[in-house]
């Protein structure tokens, strides 16, 4: 009777574990954060704010326009950045059943 016992308890363990070996392997896509390692550029010193007040119209003008061309070019630095951190990631395959 024990051994009938054991050999039953045997059987319903075994069961379920039958099935493990012929489960399919399946490719889960998870998005993963990974840290942008780009620098920040260095903000130029904008014209503007050196002026003095009560600068004539004429010298706030020329300061003003040499400003446009200075953040142009720091905003095309930053969207460079920007698009380092957010291009996609190479991803090494792994060879298949391995």
């Amino acid at each position: 009777m024990k051994r009938c016992a054991l050999l039953e308890a045997a059987v319903a363990l075994a069961g379920p574990l039958a099935a493990c070996g012929m489960a399919p392997i399946q490719m889960v896509k998870v998005s993963i954060p990974v840290e942008c390692r780009v620098g920040v550029p260095a903000r130029p010193a904008m014209p503007t704010e050196m002026l003095s007040l009560g600068v004539d119209l004429d010298r706030f003008s020329a300061a003003a326009m040499a400003e446009i061309e200075l953040r142009e070019g720091y905003e095309g630095e930053l969207r460079a950045a920007l698009a380092e951190c957010v291009k996609p990631l190479r991803v090494e395959r792994l060879p298949a059943g391995g």
